[in-house]
C-alpha cells in the first residue's frame, strides 16, 4: 500500500515518541550450538577414508606448465584443481617430486626437496592447501629401495671410511648373482668395488640391514607428513627394500615395512601408503594383511584380467575377481588399468577401442576396492614404450601443444590431441570423458560401490560380467555386457546373497526400464533377466529397492 505524502510527517513523529518509551522486555536470543565441522577423515561405516577416494595419478613434468618452459609444474596442477573436482576426484598421486637428473623422478638426489624443475617447495604446499580446501588428498611416490648414484649419501659412500659407505650394498668382487627379475644387479664404482642397484647402475640400493638408514627415511616420512604436510605415499619396488633371506617379498622386507608402518602411524594414523609390489595378489596380499604394514597395495592380478578384454570373454576377470574378494577382504586392493609404467590402455586394446576403453572404466569404478586412473586414460591418450611415451603432455584442448604449454613441450605431444582432448569431449555425452565422470561421480554417490560387500554372479554368457555390491543402506547389481553384438539369450545367477523378497529395479547410468526381482531362498536369485536384450559394450548399475 502507498502511504499518502500529507501523512508522513506524521508517522515519523509517531515513531519518534515511541522510540523514546522504554522498550519492552524480550526473550535472550536462543544460543547457537557450533556445527562441528565435518571430519575430512572420516570413512563410510567404518572404513577408512581412502575407500571412498578415486585417485588420479599425475607426472607433473606432463600435466600442465603454468611457466611457458615447457615442463609441467605445481602451479599447473593448481590451476587444473578445477577439471579433477568436477570429474569427482578426491585423491592426486603425484609421480616423484624431488631433485633428479632424470625425466622421470626415480632416482632421487634430495629427499628433502622438490624438483626446481616443478616449482618451490612453496608452490607445492600451495597446490596442496588449494587441494585440501576442495576436498582433494594428495600423496606422494616415495622411492625407498634405491637413491641416485649422484646423491650426496652415494658420492660419500664412495670412500670406504666414510660413515655413509655402508648405507649401501657393496662387494669386492663382482658376485655375479642377477637381480630379482634376472638381470645384472652388480656394477663397478670408480673405487673399484662392486654395488648392488638391481634396476639400474644410476639407482644404487640402500642398505636396509643399517639401521642408520632406516632412521635417516623415518625422518623424510616426518618430513613430508608433518612439515609439508600430505597425505601419504606411494611407495616405489616396495618387494625389494631389504633382500634378507631372498631377493624379493623376504621376511626382513616385512619386517621393515612393519617397523615403518608403526612409525608413520604414529606421526599421523590417517596416512595412507599404498604399495607397488608388482606381483601376484598371493605375495601381494601379504603386504596388507595386517595393520602393521601397508593401506593397500595395488592389485596387478585385475589390471592384467581387465586388459584381456580383447579376448572376448569374462573368464579371467570373473576369476580374478573372485580372488580378489578372497584375498582382500577390507577391500585395501588398489586398483587401476594401466599406469606409468605400461603401454596405455587405448594401445593395449585391439577392435572397438573406445567402446573396450568404457567397459574397462565402468569395471575399475565398480569393483571392491580403491580404483586409480592414470591422467590422460579418462580421455583416451594412447601410448607405447619407451616410457617417455607413455608419459607424454596432457591432451587439454586443440590448440597447439594442445593446451599443454605456450612453449616447446619437454617431450612431443601425441599427433591425435586434434580431436583427443579434454574440450572436445567435455559436455558431449557418449565421449568417454563424461563416461568416466559418469561413473565417478556414481562411485562417490553410492556407498554399496565404495564399500559395499561383493557378491559374484554367474551367467550362461563370457560376455557378462555381473556382480552385486551391498553396504547397509542400498544393493546395488553391476552388469557388463563385453560382446560387440547385442545379447538377448542371457540369464543371472547368485546362489547365495543378501537379498530377502521382492525387489523393483531402477538403471542409474540411464533410463532403461529394468525388470523386477524376486529373491530366492538364499539371499540370492535364480534366472534373472534385468533387461530382454543388451547393447554391445553396455554398463548398467541396477539399484534393488523394497
Amino acid at each position: 500500500m502507498k502511504i499518502p505524502s500529507k501523512l508522513i510527517p506524521f508517522l515519523l513523529l509517531i515513531s519518534l515518541l515511541m522510540g523514546c518509551a522504554s522498550p519492552t522486555p524480550t526473550a535472550p536470543p536462543p544460543t547457537i550450538t557450533p556445527t562441528a565441522a565435518p571430519d575430512p577423515y572420516a570413512g563410510t561405516e567404518g572404513f577408512p577414508w581412502w575407500n571412498d577416494t578415486v585417485f588420479y595419478e599425475i607426472f607433473v613434468r606432463s600435466f600442465y606448465d603454468s611457466d611457458g618452459d615447457g615442463i609441467g609444474d605445481f602451479n599447473g596442477i593448481t590451476e587444473k584443481l578445477d577439471y579433477l573436482e568436477s570429474l569427482g576426484i578426491r585423491g592426486i598421486w603425484l609421480m616423484p617430486i624431488h631433485p633428479s637428473p632424470s625425466y622421470h623422478g626415480y632416482d632421487v638426489t634430495d629427499y628433502y626437496a622438490v624438483n626446481p624443475d616443478y616449482g618451490t617447495l612453496d608452490d607445492f604446499k600451495h597446490l596442496l592447501d588449494k587441494a585440501h580446501k576442495r576436498g582433494i588428498k594428495v600423496i606422494i611416490d616415495f622411492v625407498m629401495n634405491h637413491t641416485s648414484a649422484r646423491h650426496p649419501w652415494f658420492q660419500q659412500a664412495l670412500t670406504p671410511t666414510s660413515p655413509y659407505h655402508d648405507w649401501y650394498i657393496w662387494s669386492e668382487t663382482d658376485p655375479g648373482t642377477p637381480g630379482p627379475w634376472g638381470a645384472k644387479a652388480w656394477h663397478r664404482a670408480a673405487n673399484g668395488l662392486y654395488y648392488y642397484a638391481i634396476f639400474w647402475d644410476q639407482m644404487p640400493d640402500l642398505n636396509y640391514e643399517n639401521p642408520a638408514v632406516r632412521e635417516e627415511m623415518k625422518k623424510v616420512t616426518a618430513f613430508w607428513l608433518q612439515e609439508v604436510g600430505v597425505d601419504g605415499f606411494r611407495l616405489d619396488a616396495v618387494r625389494y627394500l631389504v633382500e634378507g633371506d631372498q631377493l624379493a617379498d623376504s621376511k626382513a622386507n616385512h619386517a621393515f615395512l612393519e617397523e615403518w608402518g608403526q612409525y608413520y602411524r604414529s606421526l599421523d594414523p590417517q596416512a595412507f601408503t599404498v604399495g607397488e609390489a608388482w606381483t601376484d595378489n598371493a605375495n601381494v596380499k601379504k603386504y596388507t594383511n595386517t595393520d602393521r604394514e601397508l593401506d593397500s597395495a595395488f592389485n596387478f592380478d585385475l589390471s592384467d584380467a581387465i586388459l584381456k578384454l580383447n579376448e572376448g570373454n569374462v573368464s579371467s576377470l570373473r576369476f580374478i575377481l573372485q580372488t580378489t574378494i578372497r584375498d582382500f577382504p577390507e577391500q585395501d586392493n588398489a586398483n587401476f588399468i594401466t599406469n606409468h609404467d605400461m603401454p596405455r590402455v587405448m594401445t593395449q586394446l585391439s577392435a572397438d577401442k573406445e567402446q573396450r576403453a568404457k567397459v574397462a572404466a565402468g569395471i575399475l569404478l565398480t569393483a571392491p576396492g580403491i580404483p586409480f586412473i592414470y591422467y590422460g586414460e579418462e580421455i583416451g591418450m594412447s601410448g607405447a614404450k619407451p616410457d617417455e611415451h607413455i608419459r607424454t603432455p596432457m591432451q587439454w584442448d586443440n590448440s597447439p601443444n594442445a593446451g599443454f604449454t605456450s612453449g616447446r613441450p619437454w617431450q612431443a605431444v601425441n599427433s591425435d590431441f586434434p580431436f583427443v582432448n579434454v574440450a572436445s569431449q567435455t559436455g558431449v555425452s557418449n565421449s568417454l570423458l563424461e563416461h568416466y565422470r559418469a561413473l565417478i561421480q556414481l562411485r562417490n554417490a553410492h556407498s554399496a560401490l565404495r564399500i559395499g560387500k561383493t557378491y559374484v554372479a554367474e551367467s550362461n554368457s563370457n560376455k557378462i560380467l555381473s556382480y552385486l555390491r551391498a553396504s547397509s543402506d542400498e544393493t546395488l547389481l553391476v552388469l557388463i555386457h563385453i560382446g560387440s553384438a547385442p545379447l538377448s539369450d542371457y540369464k543371472l545367477d547368485l546362489s547365495v546373497g543378501p537379498l530377502a523378497g521382492q525387489y523393483t529395479a531402477a538403471s542409474l547410468l540411464d533410463a532403461s526400464p529394468i525388470n523386477p526381482l524376486t529373491a530366492n531362498d538364499k539371499g540370492g536369485f535364480d534366472g534373472y533377466v534385468p533387461l530382454p536384450e543388451l547393447p554391445p559394450y553396455s554398463i548398467y548399475v541396477i539399484q534393488f529397492t523394497k
